[in-house]
């Protein structure tokens, strides 16, 4: 369990990373003006409005990604597992000094099993 949950914290952290990069590289809404007036943008590797459209395409899918770890390592870090209740399947054990009722010590007091007995009237 301790591997599964590393290795989601390092695909987070790596998802994490290539959003805040990605996010750094697109071009705000005003970029698109300065590229009509030949800014250079149209001689890129995916052409005028290619790259915007890879840029946004892959940071949703790291956001998703994100989300996606985020929400896993939640669940698992609140998974607690069941304990066994071995070969006994659940009996717990009696302590000595309650089932022997008549061998307890004249000045320990009895306990009552009704509720509220302990609550002075």
């Amino acid at each position: 369990m301790l591997y599964l949950k590393t290795l989601i914290i390092v695909v987070q952290l790596l998802s994490a990373l290539g959003v805040i990069g990605l996010v750094l590289l697109q071009h705000g809404k005003g970029a698109d003006m300065g590229a009509a007036f030949g800014s250079g943008a149209s001689g890129s590797l995916f052409g005028a409005t290619g790259s915007a459209n890879f840029l946004s395409r892959t940071t949703a899918v790291l956001a998703a990604v994100f989300f996606v770890t985020t929400l896993t390592l939640t669940y698992l870090g609140s998974y607690k597992p069941q304990t066994s209740a071995g070969v006994l399947g659940g009996a717990a054990p009696v302590p000595a000094s309650v089932s022997a009722g008549a061998s307890a010590p004249a000045s320990a007091p009895v306990a009552s099993s009704a509720p509220g007995a302990d609550v002075p009237k």
